[in-house]
């Protein structure tokens, strides 16, 4: 469902399932059904999930604790119970008046795969994902329901369907829809349970130190700078993070690297790698877009400049995605070459690695 995203603009947000005694095409209530992690330390279940439910109050959690709606391990409990770890939380709230309706657009996407239960896309940088604030048209959702305007069952405006995740709007690569709910429900269930395989390509800069290793710490949203994401190593601050690295080529003043993600949070790969010291090239949003390493001679300067404009966003890419198939049981495997913008950047700085003509 659309509300379990952590937000519209991350990495991979975590998908969640529906309790099995939930009737289908629920129209009235919002249904969420949440695991804490292994580590979690006690904590108010009204804030357990406020950190975890996109655009819910506190106020809003709370009444629904009230009306005896919040549930820890199927007992009802209070807004003051503290959640431990592996509890099972759910949560029913009565859905609030839709905001905006999707629109279908006719706006060209690269289908991978598709069969009747759900298509794979490799979504071009630059597309938004899913309407939002300032992007209510022009996105990814508003072209598959272009695309899929023709199929009877595939209402892009009901959340038991479409996107199981999503990916930055200027990050590039792979992304699964679900055309039916039964779909939908076994595909979140593999991102929640960490079982999908998601692979990123990703140039950073600087020489990252170790040829491998694992970064491990909550993110939240950077109290003194709401758009960013911050890694708060110790506490109950945020939600678990794990990204796995490895070092693919070393160019001289940035390291291109391979992520695998364990989770998926908002802006995981991009918080977690500013967090080892190294931000994504060119990434506006962490510091990237400026000289970070290298001498600052004139023509190095122009150099960065050309880069920059080569691949004018941050240089990420979703590159392999794997899972079961809902109905099949069939393992997927897909792969999605890196795109022009990446491809050239990257032989750009190889060039520069080999020569060393801006010494």
């Amino acid at each position: 469902m659309d509300e379990f995203y952590d937000e519209i603009d991350d990495e991979q947000a975590e998908g969640l399932f529906l309790p099995d005694d939930v009737e289908e095409g629920s129209k009235l209530y919002e249904h969420y059904r949440f695991i804490a992690d292994r580590g979690q330390s006690l904590l108010r279940v009204d804030k357990f999930l406020v950190d975890r439910m996109m655009g819910a109050t506190r106020n809003r959690i709370q009444s629904a604790a009230d009306a005896g709606c919040i549930m820890a391990n199927g007992k009802p409990v209070k807004s003051n119970y503290r959640v431990k770890p592996e509890d099972v939380v759910t949560i029913m709230m009565t859905r609030p008046p839709r905001t905006f309706e999707i629109i279908p657009e006719n706006i060209p996407i690269k289908i991978i795969y598709e069969d009747e239960d759900l298509l794979v896309v490799d979504k071009p940088a630059g597309l938004v994902v899913h309407p939002g604030h300032g992007n209510y048209t022009g996105t990814l959702v508003n072209a598959l329901a272009w695309y899929l305007k023709d199929d009877p069952t595939y209402d892009p405006n009901d959340p038991a369907l479409g996107l199981v995740h999503r990916i930055d709007k200027d990050t590039s690569g792979l992304l699964v829809i679900a055309k039916k709910p039964e779909a939908k429900a076994h595909l979140s269930a593999q991102f929640f349970y960490k079982t999908t395989q998601r692979e990123y390509r990703a140039l950073v800069w600087g020489n990252v130190r170790d040829d491998a290793g694992r970064i491990e710490g909550n993110l939240a949203r950077d109290p003194s700078n709401r758009m960013q994401m911050r890694v708060f190593p110790e506490g109950d601050q945020g939600k678990t993070a794990v990204t796995h690295y490895e070092v693919l080529e070393r160019l001289g003043y940035v390291t291109l690297v391979k992520c695998r993600l364990e989770t998926g949070r908002t802006h995981q790969i991009r918080a977690h790698m500013r967090y080892i010291g190294h931000i994504l090239f060119n990434d506006a949003r962490y510091g990237g877009d400026e000289i970070l390493k290298g001498n600052r001679t004139t023509k190095y300067r122009q150099f960065i400049e050309n880069c920059f404009a080569l691949c004018p966003r941050q240089a990420l890419h979703a590159k392999t995605l794997g899972f079961v198939h809902p109905t099949t049981g069939e393992q997927l495997f897909f792969n999605s070459e890196m795109p022009d913008d990446m491809t050239r950047l990257i032989d750009k700085w190889r060039n520069y690695a080999t020569t060393k003509e801006l010494e």
